[in-house]
């Protein structure tokens, strides 16, 4: 009898002990949810979500115009206009400055972050700009521009173009770790990552990603040098971002569009538009990710900006009609925003 006991006493103290551990354990629960959806509208399509840094606004870009929204109350309180074919937004806080990229226009705009007023359209040197990124060590905004396969630089300042940088192909999105790199992802199959020297302007590294088909959104976990890759083929490409070296692969949903990494809890998030999901890594380790959760989103979020502060993801989604007959000029014509289905998901922990 007294052996049970010992023993009950041994498993109690077991048991006390593992739940002391969970409760101070730093792996989070990962459990996320998708707590509200604001109904935006209109008859645009959009590209990418970008936050301001006070987390207070949302940028959304509409093919001829900028939503902003107020993440407090999810009601549509602005718009930047006349930025054709825009794709993304950049923000320079300490010069109170934003910039689209304009693809069409193979321009950039540049607003008063305050007012949202264009002050500016700049011309750039590429030819249609996609992804658009500031450099703040060197005060610079890079272009990503696809077609000419190629990053104009812009002085933030004066706004005169400084260089063009030549690549290996098609750029789709940039990081940067704040102390001197830009990181490039090239949509190329397999995938290539390009770092640049802020400071130069020169392509310093080319690394291959093997396992990386049509790499698309990257984000980067400064701290311990790692870049995450969405790629087409349902995987996020994990590299170390001071030596090239391929560290993981994670199986992802289809149709990412969207990248991004919460330094606080160590979580990684791909963004998946052809299967309505949102991936959730946990990183166990610098080396070491894996799979926590898997969230229903909604068909077609395939594009999200994490707010750091509150854990929120707000994703972009819409109801789509069938495409219109294909025609000479559009063999391929895609298919259109049912009018007034445009809404943000906002994604948070439970």
């Amino acid at each position: 009898m007294l052996r049970n006991f010992l023993m009950l006493s041994a498993c109690l103290s077991l048991f006390a002990a593992a739940c002391a551990s969970a409760q101070t354990s730093p792996i989070p629960a990962a459990d996320y949810k998708v707590a509200r959806g604001w109904r935006i509208g209109g008859n645009n399509a959009w590209d990418t979500l970008a936050l301001d840094a006070s987390g207070g606004r949302l940028f959304v870009t509409r093919d001829d115009h900028v939503d902003v929204i107020e993440t407090a109350s999810g009601k549509l309180t602005g718009n930047i206009p006349r930025t054709a074919g825009v794709h993304a937004i950049a923000f320079a806080p300490l010069i109170k400055r934003g910039f689209t990229s304009n693809g069409r226009a193979n321009s950039v705009s540049v607003f008063e972050l305050d007012t949202l007023r264009v002050a500016y359209e700049v011309p750039i040197s590429g030819t249609s700009p996609g992804a658009i990124l500031y450099e703040p060590q060197q005060n610079h905004i890079f272009t990503a521009n696809r077609e000419s396969a190629n990053l104009s630089v812009l002085d933030a300042g004066t706004l005169q173009v400084v260089a063009t940088v030549p690549l290996p192909g098609p750029p789709e999105s940039m990081a940067t770790d704040e102390a001197g790199h830009v990181f490039v992802n090239i949509n190329t199959a397999p995938g290539r990552l390009v770092m640049i020297d802020a400071k130069s302007l020169m392509v310093k590294a080319k690394w291959l990603l093997k396992e990386c088909a049509g790499p698309t959104a990257i984000a980067i976990d400064v701290m311990h040098h790692r870049l995450f890759s969405v790629c087409a083929n349902q995987v996020m490409a994990v590299t170390d971002s001071a030596s090239g070296k391929a560290i993981a692969q994670v199986v992802i949903g289809r149709g990412s569009d969207g990248a991004v990494f919460d330094p606080e809890l160590g979580l990684a998030f791909s963004s998946n538009g052809i299967d309505g999901t949102l991936t959730v890594i946990h990183q166990d380790s610098p080396d070491e990710y894996r799979v926590v959760a898997t969230v229903t989103t909604q068909v077609s979020a395939r594009s999200m900006a994490l707010d750091p502060a509150t854990h929120r993801i707000y994703l972009a989604a819409a109801q789509f009609g069938p495409p219109p007959a294909a025609s000479e000029d559009q063999p391929r014509a895609p298919a259109t925003v049912v009018p007034d289905s445009f809404l943000i998901l906002v994604a948070q922990p439970k």
